[in-house]
């Protein structure tokens, strides 16, 4: 295997986790051995759908959207988010995404922890 390969993540072989609300795609983290410092990935949102609200105790989040429209909500405050917008969210801060127009909205986000961990309100 050259090192090249070491690094590649083919498209074949991401994590998917379905979910009630839409996907989360896994591309890089500890629990796929191809990183010991962050987590990546994709969020596909449904049309009308949101994440539950939660917050992640051991790391920092950063969400970029890529496609539709979001209400996106940390702690008490509440925004609209659109292509080209990124919100930084601290470790420990409860936060969601709730999708608002007609079609999937998609997000990267990226971790500051291999082993990203999640805690549901």
């Amino acid at each position: 295997m050259s090192n090249q390969d070491q690094h590649l993540v083919p498209a074949d072989q991401v994590i998917t986790e379905d979910q009630d609300w839409g996907r989360l795609v896994w591309m890089v983290s500890g629990r796929q051995g191809n990183s010991t410092t962050m987590t990546v990935g994709r969020c596909y949102l449904d049309p009308g759908q949101q994440n539950p609200r939660h917050y992640h105790p051991n790391c920092d989040e950063v969400l970029h959207v890529l496609q539709g429209r979001i209400l996106h909500s940390v702690d008490d405050a509440t925004f609209e988010m659109g292509p080209g917008d990124t919100v930084s969210i601290p470790s420990g801060k409860v936060h969601n995404a709730r999708n608002l127009g007609t079609e999937q909205a998609i997000f990267v986000i990226s971790f500051s922890d291999p082993d990203r961990q999640t805690v549901g309100e």
